[in-house]
């Protein structure tokens, strides 16, 4: 029995000095490891430092103002520019906006830089029937709307009733009646096919999209296959390469049935985060 303590408490010392000796490695470890990763931490934050800006201003801050005040961002929007917008001035309307983007909230308009794209392309091709896919607050309908030619139509589709019905009253805000903007509320795959029908739309001159990016494809195969596409018709698509459309552009690279042209620039508010729209020409006829 003496023997057994004996081997016993040896057993005892052995375990608590090994136990003993591996705690101070532990600690010393992953200080050690931690410190290793400081650099790259500040590499990847100074790095990425206008995305998480843009997640900052675009997602937090919307979160706690959606909490603060009870209504939605689009609609605080709304408030800030019936107040300080001149009613039946568009191009005041859409500054007020790009004033609220840069010093209150970010919203998903096109902005002021790519806007002048889209509205040198509407002057320039002078487009009787236009459809938009993707109203939100109404900012680039308003582009369109200015810019089109006497007797033209624009039939502007977007799928959420509560977005719609603010950009309903900006529209209206920027001295547009439903004989120039027609807004339709509806998902866009379900509307597309009704356009001929239900809205007398035979053909169309010019699409702008900026809804949904991962509905690009789908909605341009669609309208495609409805056959509301004619030789000559323009799309051009926002955000495709950020926050991306890469399906779209491979389709529309590969099918033999557009030219294809790249506008590169900056994410709307955000000259830092690099985007760009393609302005695709429709060549064959189906």
């Amino acid at each position: 029995m003496p023997t057994l303590t004996i081997v016993q408490e040896r057993n005892q010392q052995t375990s608590s000095s090994a136990t003993s000796s591996k705690v101070p490695a532990f600690k010393m470890v992953s200080p050690a490891i931690a410190l290793a990763f400081i650099p790259f931490l500040i590499t990847l934050i100074i790095r990425y430092r206008h995305y998480f800006l843009l997640f900052y201003r675009a997602v937090l801050v919307r979160k706690f103002q959606d909490h603060l005040t009870g209504i939605p961002r689009e609609e605080r929007a709304f408030q800030y520019v019936i107040t300080h917008a001149i009613p039946g001035d568009p191009q005041h309307v859409l500054n007020t906006f790009d004033q609220y983007c840069y010093h209150c909230e970010h919203l998903g308009n096109i902005g002021p830089h790519k806007g002048k794209i889209l509205d040198r392309l509407i002057y320039e091709n002078a487009p009787l029937n236009v459809l938009e896919l993707g109203t939100y607050c109404g900012y680039a309908t308003i582009i369109i709307a200015q810019a089109l030619p006497l007797g033209a139509r624009l039939y502007t589709v977007d799928a959420n009733p509560r977005k719609a019905s603010v950009a309903e009253k900006v529209i209206r805000l920027a001295g547009f009646d439903d004989d120039t903007v027609e807004l339709l509320v509806g998902p866009s795959d379900e509307i597309i096919p009704q356009l001929k029908d239900k809205h007398g739309v035979q053909k169309l001159d010019f699409v702008f999209m900026d809804h949904g990016k991962r509905h690009y494809l789908r909605d341009l195969q669609l309208l495609e296959e409805v056959g509301l596409f004619q030789e000559g018709t323009i799309i051009l698509a926002d955000n495709v390469l950020f926050p991306g459309a890469p399906h779209f552009l491979q389709y529309v690279k590969s099918s033999g049935k557009y030219q294809c042209k790249m506008h590169r620039g900056s994410l709307e508010y955000f000259r830092y985060i690099r985007d760009g729209m393609a302005e695709l020409t429709y060549t064959k006829l189906l």
